[in-house]
């Protein structure tokens, strides 16, 4: 008889899948869906990168194990488009740990980090996987709860000095999945001091870096004075070259840190199949011609939702960056009552925010990632079931 280990039944289910399960049953009876709920990517991997992979894969050394901590080139790539881009300084060698895309990272972190008893904070709501490494860990997930009072970044002085004492790790997220809210510098300076003090690792996911709007440029944690003492940040290709199927991630700062999770990933993998390194250096020291025009594209698509979403009266502030929205449901709904309600009726999904955590109840997540004339039509949708 098989049975799973404590570690297996501590976690936490995946709301998602049952929300994909609806999705497809609809599909699969034949009606046209219109998904914003997803965060996948839906527009390709730009050709020269996509082209770097071809001829890579042709090429004998790429046929033998990589390098078990990652190409020292890829490395070298991705600190000068640090550089480039944020005036943040890395070592290649001791700073930057290439990872399988970032979710394995951030819950590689958890588990180098995280004894049972310990405690980790995350934002709520929040990336839903931040969850998992801590409950890998044994460790107690402490929300942060963030709401619109205080633009939805969590208030540190609410935290008991038990939770300060216990606490050994905090994960942070900007721009922000599911609200869109990018940090300022301010926040980060605050965050770094409050870690510093208390002895806690801050772990920046910088997954949508590269996605901001009406010219603004979201902050790097690394270029504040101090990030480096207390933490890291993890960097994805996923978002910024739409090469979300590709697993290319990045932990960057904290040399001990970065020097555990090499150790962890010595014991899982021999690194990532050396073609898809080179075509990411491509992408890193390429034209980034590419990731602006990527940008264009979700602010033409935002400000497309948020036209429509003002003519039937579904008022909510823009988002500053990332591809999502964060929208408030109408009263006398549910998150989940709702987002079954526009599936059921409108045949337009949208992702509950009690998906997302207790305080992500009372919103919706919509995302950019359908074309233009789509999103329209899914408002448009909405409009005729008369809720607003």
């Amino acid at each position: 008889m098989v049975k799973a280990s404590n570690q297996m039944n501590r976690l936490p289910n995946q709301f998602f899948s049952t929300l994909v399960g609806k999705v497809n049953g609809f599909i699969n009876a034949g009606y046209d869906v219109i998904n914003l709920g997803q965060g996948n990517p839906d527009l390709p991997t730009p050709p020269h990168i996509v082209q770097s992979l071809q001829k890579a894969v042709e090429n004998p050394i790429n046929h033998k194990y990589p390098p078990f901590t990652g190409k020292i080139e890829l490395k070298k790539a991705i600190c000068t488009w640090y550089q480039n881009e944020h005036g943040v300084t890395l070592d290649p060698e001791k700073e930057v740990a290439i990872l399988f895309g970032t979710k394995t990272g951030l819950i590689q972190l958890s588990q180098i980090l995280l004894n049972p008893g310990d405690m980790a904070l995350v934002p709520d709501p929040g990336y839903p996987d931040y969850w998992s490494g801590i409950a890998i860990a044994g460790a107690e997930m402490v929300p942060m709860p963030l709401n619109s009072t205080k633009g939805f970044f969590p208030d540190f002085s609410t935290l008991t000095p038990y939770q300060r004492k216990h606490t050994k790790l905090m994960f942070l997220n900007y721009p922000s999945n599911p609200t869109g809210a990018c940090a300022t510098s301010s926040f980060f300076d605050e965050a770094i001091c409050f870690a510093e003090k208390n002895n806690i690792v801050i772990a920046h996911d910088f997954a949508y870096g590269a996605i901001g709007f009406d010219g603004h440029k979201p902050i790097s944690y690394l270029s504040r004075p101090g990030a480096k003492d207390v933490g890291i940040e993890f960097y994805t290709l996923s978002k910024t070259y739409n090469m979300a199927g590709w697993r290319v991630g990045f932990a960057l700062g904290n040399q001990e840190l970065i020097r555990l999770i090499n150790e962890l990933q010595d014991h899982y993998f021999v690194s990532l199949f050396g073609g898809i390194q080179d075509a990411a250096i491509t992408a890193l020291t390429s034209s980034q011609g590419s990731v602006r025009e990527l940008v264009d594209t979700y602010e033409l698509r935002r400000n497309a939702l948020f036209e429509e979403l003002n003519k039937i009266g579904w008022n909510a502030p823009l988002p500053k960056g990332s591809f999502f929205a964060w929208l408030p449901i109408p009263k006398g709904y549910t998150s989940s009552h709702f987002a079954d309600t526009l599936l059921e009726k409108g045949k337009v999904v949208v992702a509950p925010g009690i998906g997302f955590g207790k305080y992500g109840e009372g919103y919706v997540r919509v995302g950019f990632l359908t074309e233009e004339e789509r999103i329209r039509e899914a408002v448009q949708r909405i409009s005729k079931l008369s809720i607003f």
